[in-house]
């Protein structure tokens, strides 16, 4: 764990990567950033986003949506993956919306996570970015570059929600998750570009010798220490047996 000291510091280096952090749905009222969120589980954001615009056009509204029938909406959003499940979630969803809050999405944490499909990580994504309220979503980008960082030391995404916050004033969150999202989808992959990232003197799987050096630079690594890549290899193997052929001759 670091110290609030460094861990803002971490924060600063990495919000220079990028000073306009923000999701990267596309939405217009905390209506569709809510369905969106829902449709990206187990997809992508640049996917979810070829779909929405034809699902808003349809059904702009909470009241348009619930009155949806199944096999349109599916035919809709299928290319987003396990469209009958998120089918099922987003009709619900939106008959509770008009069942139980007159149709508005609640800016209420307690409230959002007993709607159909909505659990912590979505309610934090909608309440930080269309309804003013402080949320922290953790998705595996979150866990991954918050744990490499030496920022957290869990894989469960509430425990790491609470200790990045307790970091941060609560009006840095949803930027502080916006970061690390992009970080984690840019630069700090499975495979991270540590040589990349601005804080990586402050890193602990840096500072460490984690890092995963690049094709080029274990090549390289390789032939200084007398192994050859496999393509070097069969190129010597070729020219060994031509000259045995040769010599048969």
């Amino acid at each position: 764990m670091k110290s609030r000291e460094v861990a803002l510091r971490i924060f600063d280096a990495l919000e220079r990567h990028y000073p306009d952090a923000d999701t990267e749905l596309v939405y217009r009222t905390p209506f569709e950033l809510l369905v969106a969120t829902i449709l990206s589980a187990q997809s992508t954001d640049a996917r979810v986003n070829l779909v929405t615009p034809a699902l808003f056009t349809r059904y702009p509204d909470a009241q348009s949506l619930a009155k949806a029938k199944a096999n349109d909406v599916e035919a809709m959003i299928v290319s987003t993956g396990f469209f009958r499940q998120k089918t099922k979630s987003i009709i619900g969803m939106a008959q509770a919306l008009v069942h139980q809050h007159r149709g508005e999405v609640p800016p209420d944490m307690d409230a959002l996570v007993t709607l159909p499909g909505v659990g912590r990580k979505t309610a934090n994504v909608v309440l930080g970015h269309a309804l003013g309220v402080p949320g922290l979503p953790v998705d595996r980008h979150v866990l991954r570059v918050s744990n490499r960082l030496g920022l957290v030391r869990s894989e469960d995404p509430e425990q790491v929600e609470a200790a990045i916050g307790a970091y941060l004033p609560p009006e840095r969150w949803i930027t502080a998750s916006d970061t690390l999202i992009l970080h984690g989808r840019r630069i700090c992959r499975p495979k991270p570009l540590c040589e990349r990232c601005n804080a990586r003197k402050d890193c602990d799987f840096f500072q460490s010798g984690g890092v995963v050096r690049s094709a080029r630079t274990k090549a390289g690594s390789k032939a200084r220490a007398g192994v050859l890549p496999r393509a070097a290899r069969l190129k010597a193997k070729v020219s060994t047996l031509a000259a045995a052929r040769k010599k048969r001759r």
